[in-house]
Formats: C-alpha cells, structure tokens, sequence
C-alpha cells in the first residue's frame, strides 16, 4: 500500500530545491530517489505537480506519494553468511571485505541482499524498494563489519527514524597514516566532490552536517590505530573526514596515496565493529560487536613488530 505524507515548508528549509529538503527530511532515502518521486508526480507542492529545481517558500505545503515498493526482481543466492544476531524483526550480519551491500550497476550478484534474499526468504522490508529490500543504511563495499538489516517495514522506520536523530551507536576501528597522539573530533560539512561526481568532500556548497570523534588506541612509526564514533552517518564520513586532517585511511585507493605500502592490501582498512541501538519491537538497547577480520589483525601484528 502506498504511503501519503505531508508537511508544510520550514524558513530553514526555504529558498531551498524539493529534492534537497526531502533528502534532509528522509535521511535514510537518496536525492536521486526524491528527483524521480517529483519527476513522476509523486510530489505535490501545494497541491499541484512540480518540478525537481522548484524552490518552495516557508509554510508552502509538500506532499510526497512512496509508492508501494515493487515486486523484487533480484535473485536469492545461497551465500554464507555470519550473523551477528537475528530475531523476527532485525537481523544484524558481519560484511565481510569486497561484498557489495546491495543490487547496482555491475553488480547484480553476489551482493548482501542476495544473500539475505536466500536466507530471510519473504521476510525483509520494502521500504527501500526491489533493489534495496531490508537495508536501511550501508557500509562501503570494502568496509568490514556490522550493518543492521530489517525484516519488516514497522522495524525500518524505527530504526530509520533513529538513523534520522542520530542515536544509533557506530563504533569503527580504522588504521591511519601518519601518528596521532591525541583523541579528537572533526566537525565539518560533507558533500558530493564538485569535480570528482563519485568522491565526496569536505566543506563544499549543499553538505550535510558530518562529525567524528577519533579515539586512539594505538601508535606505531608510521600508522596510528583508531577508534572512531560516528555522531552522523553521511558517505564515506570517516574515510573523508581522516583525509581532510592529513591522516588517510590506510590502504584507502580513493582518499588516501596512490601507492599503498602494504602490496595486496584490499582497500581501506576500516571496520564497523560496534552498532548500538533501541530495539523496534522491545524497546530495549541492544549493543553488538563484530570481531576484527583476519587480515586486520595480521596487519595489526606486523605494525607491532
């Protein structure tokens, strides 16, 4: 069933494109998914059909259409997985390096939803659309560690909403070139790299609030092992934000050198290793950690020698 919701137009949000606000609004949906509701008349600005660049002014009225989520198409595909913790509403997996969180161009298989297709069966939400069924945020393909993922649609809003205030806890371990000696935090905004369209960047026009506290744990000659919490949960946040103060993430082939010293080095070593949140069903805090890879720990272990 399609979902009808409305709201009148803040004096922040004035003067601004539909497809912005929306995508402020619903933090858990894209731009370019917001850009085709208004394309295909699933927008309404006061009550009449509108165009992506319109730019409402305060207490004018938006009124968004999501559609009911299509049939999905993608296949089940019996892929191993490890399972951090399951129960009817929300199970939360540990992604291993390389896997794909979900259906795109290039790659249509082998992805952590064809994976959770095979074993959910019809049990994920359908918020997100065919391509996306049960995910509800998502790490980088060579990212490590923790995602929540949810079996129903009343158990993807509540955490989206969560997504949405900024209360869920996300703790990541990282290693980082160059020695930090003191915690810290970086508070800047992070948008889409003005040039580069599939980089994102620091302090550019349109960026959205981005802060990480970095905690260290370790310091080796060259590299510092660190803890970062994510207070916000914008794209690539840590590998930008670790760039933007002269420590890229080791091994990162996007934001960090181009040569990497450590030959067959899969991309960056960064782990979500913690998520924390409230449960949709009980309400209770539910905290679980995703144990270091193997191929962290052994690069661990040779920085200590």
């Amino acid at each position: 069933m399609s979902d009808k919701q409305e709201f009148f137009v803040s004096a922040e949000e004035a003067g601004q494109r539909i497809d912005h606000i929306l995508a402020k609004r619903y933090e858990e949906k894209t731009r370019s998914y917001f850009q085709k509701l208004v394309r295909e008349g699933n927008v309404l600005l006061n009550g009449k059909e509108t165009k992506v660049s319109a730019r409402p002014c305060c207490q004018d009225t938006l009124e968004i259409l999501f559609p009911e989520a299509a049939e999905v198409q993608i296949e089940p595909e019996n892929i191993p997985l490890d399972i951090l913790y399951e129960d009817r509403d929300i199970i939360i997996v540990n992604k291993p390096k390389g896997m794909v969180v979900h259906p795109a161009a290039g790659h249509y298989s082998g992805t952590l939803v064809n994976a959770l297709m095979y074993h959910c069966k019809d049990s994920l939400s359908g918020i997100n659309g065919e391509l996306r069924p049960g995910i509800v945020h998502r790490i980088d393909q060579n990212t490590t560690g923790s995602l929540i993922v949810c079996k129903n649609d009343a158990a993807h809003q509540a955490v989206a909403n969560q997504l949405q205030i900024h209360s869920i806890t996300r703790k990541y371990r990282a290693i980082v070139h160059g020695r930090l000696t003191e915690d810290g935090t970086v508070h800047t905004t992070i948008g889409r790299h003005p040039q580069r369209r599939k980089e994102m960047a620091v302090n550019v026009p349109n960026g959205k609030d981005a802060v990480t506290h970095y905690h260290v744990l370790e310091v080796f000659d060259k590299f510092t092992y660190i803890e970062c919490q994510l207070e916000t949960g914008r794209t690539h946040q840590i590998r930008v934000h670790m760039k933007s103060i002269g420590h890229p993430i080791l091994g990162d082939d996007v934001y960090g050198p181009s040569k990497c010293p450590f030959p067959g080095l899969q991309g960056q070593t960064l782990h979500a290793m913690t998520i924390g949140f409230i449960h949709p069903s009980t309400g209770e805090y539910i905290e679980v950690e995703a144990p270091l890879p193997d191929y962290f720990n052994e690069l661990l272990e040779k920085l200590r020698r």
